[in-house]
Formats: structure tokens, C-alpha cells, sequence
């Protein structure tokens, strides 16, 4: 953890309200943009993101100043969407609406078109791997979290992340190959 980020949380725990808004502007993208892509719509990411500072606010006096702070508030923007997940069964963001939303304004149009296909490819995929094993993969390649900060996000063992992102691979890879199979024989017309 940062020497500022430490120094920010203690000035909270003071009562320093200044101090954790500091925190909040510095992770308010990472926690949105999570909530974003497990929730699929900006109105319920941008409750989440704020339920998820509320919460970590009224944790922070049991927060280890030992821990990685951005790993223990990502913790608790995931386990908040997962439960709103389970709870009202929002569909996930389709990565081909976020590719679109995000691409450039002077972007070539075919590069967007390709990278608008390739979202969608991969979002095909990852709606295929149950939730359990996305939270994961998410989690891995897009914040690029080590297994380690996985496993204290989601309260899992080392071997159980190891295990679920292998299972995720390995089943990644045989969709790869279905659809690559798919295509291939599918009538050119």
C-alpha cells in the first residue's frame, strides 16, 4: 500500500472526512467500471460504486493496514455485485455495447468494427463460464490481479483460484475451439 493511501486512511479513521473523499477520487473508476461490467448499466454501476464506498467507509476501522487497499475495496464492489446479481438476475454487460461506447470519436471505423467483433466474441465466451469462474477471469485479465490479491478479493484459498482460473482456461479454450470448428465448416455464401 501507497505511504499516501495509509496516511489518507488514518486521517480517516480520525474523522477526517477530506481524507477518505481522496480515496474515493482515486478508485472511484475502478469500482465503477468493475460495477459496469458485472452489472451491465451505468445507473446500477454508479449505485454500486457508491454503495461500495459507503460500505467501505463503515468497514475501514476493521481494514489490516497490512493489505493492498484497492484489492479490499474491489473485494467489496464484487461481493456487492454478486449478491445484486443473484438478487435481481441482471444480465451482464455486453462487452460489444461497452467496445462501442468506448471507442474512439476519430477512430478508423473498420478497426471499430473489428474491435466492436472481437468484444462481442469474447463476451460470448465469457457468458458461457459460470459466474463463479468469470468473477475470476475478470477480475485476472481485465484489473490484472494477481492470484493472490483474487484470493483475499473473493475470500477464496490461493489453490481454489488457481484451480477455478485453470478450470476457466481450459474452458475458454474448448469454446475457442467449438466456435473456431463452428466457422470453419459453416457454408460460405
Amino acid at each position: 500500500m501507497e505511504a499516501e493511501e495509509q496516511v489518507w486512511i488514518l486521517k480517516t479513521l480520525q474523522g477526517d472526512h477530506e481524507a477518505f473523499a481522496r480515496l474515493v477520487t482515486r478508485y472511484e473508476r475502478q469500482v465503477y467500471n468493475l460495477a459496469y461490467r458485472m452489472l451491465g448499466n451505468a445507473e446500477d454501476a454508479e449505485d454500486a460504486a457508491q454503495e461500495t464506498f459507503l460500505r467501505a467507509y463503515t468497514a475501514l476501522p476493521s481494514f489490516q493496514m497490512g493489505r493492498k487497499f484497492s484489492s479490499w475495496l474491489l473485494s467489496i464492489a464484487a461481493n456487492l455485485c454478486v449478491d445484486l446479481l443473484r438478487r435481481r438476475r441482471f444480465a451482464w454487460l455486453s462487452l460489444e455495447d461497452l467496445s462501442f461506447r468506448l471507442a474512439a470519436p476519430a477512430e478508423d471505423p473498420d478497426r471499430s468494427v473489428l474491435r466492436q467483433e472481437e468484444a462481442g466474441r469474447i463476451q460470448r465466451l465469457l457468458d458461457r463460464l459460470p459466474e463463479k469462474y468469470r468473477l475470476l477471469v475478470i477480475l485476472r485479465y481485465w484489473y490484472d490481479l494477481s492470484y493472490e490479491e483474487i484470493a483475499s478479493t473473493t475470500g477464496l484459498s490461493l489453490g481454489a483460484v488457481k484451480t477455478r482460473l485453470h478450470r476457466a482456461r481450459c474452458m475458454l479454450a474448448r469454446a475457442i475451439e467449438e466456435e473456431e470448428v463452428c466457422t470453419a465448416e459453416a457454408p460460405v455464401g
